[in-house]
């Protein structure tokens, strides 16, 4: 049987071909239309642009909810605000502190255990107050300090194998052997005593490292083994945690620094200074030289017999000749000033043929603001 027979037996097949040909015209014609519009098509041969909506069940998957009964809505809130997350403006100058804190703990650790001391910065980062202390190893303990001039506090965490190391060396333990951790009892009054020296070992170099960018004395509130009893801000709030690794030959352990951003906020503006140099605070050579040149200054020194106040009207009218009596008596105090500001205190005299002053006391600046 020849083609044109089966066309001839079969005309529904023909013109379904036919048909199919056209749709399929018409649906480039449309895609045509749609690519020019700036429209995508779906891929499912239609030609159609289709628009999905997420249900509700991906949209609680997206928040974090398991399941119905399970308070979906607060733990997909609370996910998107609490986020571990932190992003905060980077502090140059707070990376020389600590630099500098390195190189002072490091003397001072070797003077308060008799120990070959390192001191090293493991990392400087941002994190959320909350997600930290959820963060801290325990058993631990935890030093609460309180930054004076600024008002507010930090915490200091120390582990449980540096305390055990400062413990062991500094009750004669011998070198070579690791420090025995004694695990599931609270520390005694005498490891929290020998901890809580060290602790104050750390805040006076703390106060000393911040000293040239802005005096603050660093005390020690309370220590704590309860991470919920160290509390010093909300959760949510961020800070900035340095860990620090001290090692003492075979021994040591870790020391991380809490500073709340709280805390900084008043050195905020001078954190935030880009470091220059290598000197770093007061250059001593300047001012040995400025007090040697300061010293050498010729300055005027006026003596003030007596002070009135008289009208403009008086002034105007003075003549040659006029009188301004003085109330001052030949043994009243005369004062010394430099410019505005009074010096010295003495008596008016004379000494061969030249005026003179006496001079008896020191005019002190609180007399001044008095």
């Amino acid at each position: 049987m020849s083609m044109e027979d089966e066309s001839a037996e079969n005309p529904e097949e023909t013109e379904n071909s036919e048909e199919e040909e056209v749709l399929s015209d018409e649906e480039m014609a449309a895609q045509w239309e749609a690519m020019a519009a700036g429209e995508g098509d779906d891929g499912d041969g239609d030609g159609a642009v289709d628009e999905r909506v997420l249900d509700q069940d991906e949209i609680d998957n997206l928040l974090g909810f398991d399941g119905p009964g399970n308070d979906g809505a607060d733990d997909g809130m609370s996910v998107l605000i609490n986020s571990a997350l932190v992003n905060y403006e980077r502090l140059p100058m707070l990376e020389v502190v600590y630099d500098r804190l390195v190189r002072l703990m490091t003397t001072s650790l070797r003077n308060f255990t008799s120990d070959n001391v390192e001191v090293s910065i493991d990392s400087i980062q941002s994190i959320r107050f909350g997600d930290y202390l959820n963060s801290i190893p325990l058993p631990a303990m935890l030093g609460v300090f309180r930054a004076e001039e600024w008002d507010n506090y930090g915490l200091l965490t120390v582990d449980s194998s540096l305390i055990y190391s400062i413990v062991d060396v500094l009750l004669g333990g011998r070198h070579g052997t690791a420090a025995m951790r004694i695990e599931g009892r609270p520390y005694t009054t005498i490891e929290r005593n020998l901890v809580e020296r060290m602790i104050n070992v750390v805040l006076v170099d703390l106060s000393a490292a911040f000293d040239p960018l802005s005096p603050v004395n660093f005390r020690l509130d309370r220590l704590e083994t309860n991470p919920r009893f160290a509390t010093i801000g909300r959760p949510s709030n961020a800070g900035i945690i340095a860990r620090l690794r001290i090692d003492m030959e075979d021994r040591g352990g870790n020391l991380e620094l809490m500073l709340p951003y709280a805390t900084l906020e008043p050195v905020r503006d001078l954190l935030l200074q880009m470091f220059m140099g290598e000197k770093f605070g007061r250059d001593s050579i300047w001012e040995s030289h400025l007090a040697t040149e300061l010293w050498q200054t010729d300055v005027n020194i006026q003596a003030v017999l007596d002070q009135q106040q008289v009208s403009l009207n008086d002034v105007i009218n003075l003549q040659v000749g006029s009188h301004l009596p003085l109330n001052a008596a030949p043994d009243a105090p005369i004062t010394l000033l430099c410019g505005d500001m009074p010096m010295f205190s003495g008596k008016m005299g004379r000494k061969g043929n030249v005026v003179a002053v006496c001079i008896e006391e020191k005019v002190e600046p609180e007399q001044v603001s008095e």
